[in-house]
């Protein structure tokens, strides 16, 4: 049972370091059946991945061992559904009239405890029934409607399972055809970009992972590789994701240039105790070759900047590491977000329940104050002077120790 007064760890010994967290289950079946998107580009110069799928081993088994589905009737019958279902041909199937309001799973206390495990052991199916895509501006220009919400690792500062209540398991939206012909649509009625801003010089960028982790969405369905597929017959538009998790399948997937992939990183120490069932930070920096090189633009999120003593030279001590080990050609053409953390008063509440440690460096009244955010959310961010010196202060490490990293935006 899993202490949740002890930090967790971030992969030391087994990937995750969370084996005593996720119980294994017997292996996961092949995928099912695929409704296909039109032809694609032929496979690029990387060729396919040889031998079997990184999401049918035993790594990805630990992240995800799914035990209970819990569908809407129309998702569970569509061709995605279908796929995910025969992935996992030994979970319980229940069916559910909403992926959103779920009695039992969202709303209930007594999941608290349970935090980590309904991450890797739940797995919900719905319908997305808003296609909507709205203006950005900062990381993106544009927000997609993602083919998820939730995700299966278990940042202790993530945004997402604020407004669901006490559970944050993946939900694959399975109408995935709807979702990328409405992008279709609006990069169509929006023509060729025809100034330059911080998202890109050239494309439209649409974040397609706003909610959730696209790379750790690979792992359950095609959701992802259809994206990517997509985005690559689309000259005027890019797709951008962020991710913690270094999923090697994605490396198959020929993206042309038109999927911006951004890994975001911290100190070690603070992913150790923040970060937990993610790929360890030094992973996701040293991937970043083998992404640039397989087709996607390779970016950075140094995300998110926390506040507690030692926090300079933590970050002074990655910023080295990123220039020692990043080849001349990823540097070339990689930038970064800096984005300071924001936390939240019930989230706050529900760490304390599964991981009050974290709560040592992520809530610090001392320092913050209350701020509504662009969707209406009453969060906790720093102080207007604490957060300004801190980015100051983080750009000027940028400029000594990695000169080369462009900053898109710090926020």
């Amino acid at each position: 049972m899993h202490d949740p007064s002890t930090a967790p760890d971030d992969g030391s010994g087994t990937l995750f370091g969370l084996d005593a967290l996720t119980p294994g289950t017997p292996a996961a079946a092949s995928a099912g059946p695929h409704e296909p998107l039109p032809p694609g580009p032929p496979p690029g110069p990387c060729g396919p991945r040889s031998g079997p799928s990184f999401r049918d081993s035993a790594a990805a088994r630990r992240l995800l061992p799914v035990r209970e589905i819990l569908a809407e009737p129309a998702a569970a019958a569509s061709p995605r559904g279908r796929q995910v279902l025969a992935r996992f041909p030994d979970a319980r199937l229940t069916e559910v009239d909403s992926h959103w309001n779920i009695p039992g799973l969202h709303g209930n206390e007594g999941r608290v405890e349970r935090w980590v495990r309904v991450k890797g052991e739940t797995l919900v199916l719905g319908e997305r029934k808003t296609l909507a895509t709205r203006p950005n501006g900062r990381s993106a220009d544009w927000i997609a409607p993602g083919p998820s919400n939730g995700c299966a690792m278990a940042c202790a500062y993530c945004y997402v399972p604020r407004r669901k209540g006490y559970a944050n398991p993946v939900t694959v939206f399975t109408n995935i055809d709807r979702i990328i012909a409405h992008l279709g649509r609006h990069i169509t009625r929006l023509g060729p970009k025809t100034e330059p801003n911080q998202c890109d010089p050239e494309a439209w960028v649409y974040d397609v992972g706003e909610n959730g982790d696209c790379s750790v969405d690979a792992l359950i369905s095609d959701n992802t590789a259809d994206l990517v597929r997509a985005f690559a017959r689309w000259p005027t538009a890019k797709a951008s994701f962020a991710t913690k998790f270094v999923n090697p399948d994605l490396l198959a997937l020929d993206p042309r240039g038109r999927t911006r992939i951004r890994f975001s990183v911290m100190p070690p120490d603070d992913s150790r105790l923040l970060d937990v069932r993610t790929s360890p930070v030094a992973e996701r920096i040293a991937a970043a070759a083998d992404f640039l090189d397989a087709g996607y633009e390779v970016h950075f999120n140094l995300s998110p900047v926390v506040v507690r003593p030692g926090w300079e030279e933590a970050w002074a001590e990655l910023l080295r590491h990123l220039d020692d080990v990043l080849p001349d050609r990823v540097k070339g053409q990689a930038a970064a977000e800096v984005i300071m953390l924001t936390h939240n008063q019930g989230l706050h509440e529900v760490n304390l329940g599964w991981h009050p440690r974290a709560e040592e460096v992520l809530w610090r009244p001392e320092l913050q104050e209350a701020k509504r955010s662009q969707n209406g959310a009453l969060n906790v961010r720093y102080r207007v002077g604490v957060k300004s010196a801190a980015v100051a202060r983080l750009q000027a490490l940028i400029s000594t120790h990695a000169p080369w990293l462009r900053v898109r935006y710090a926020f």
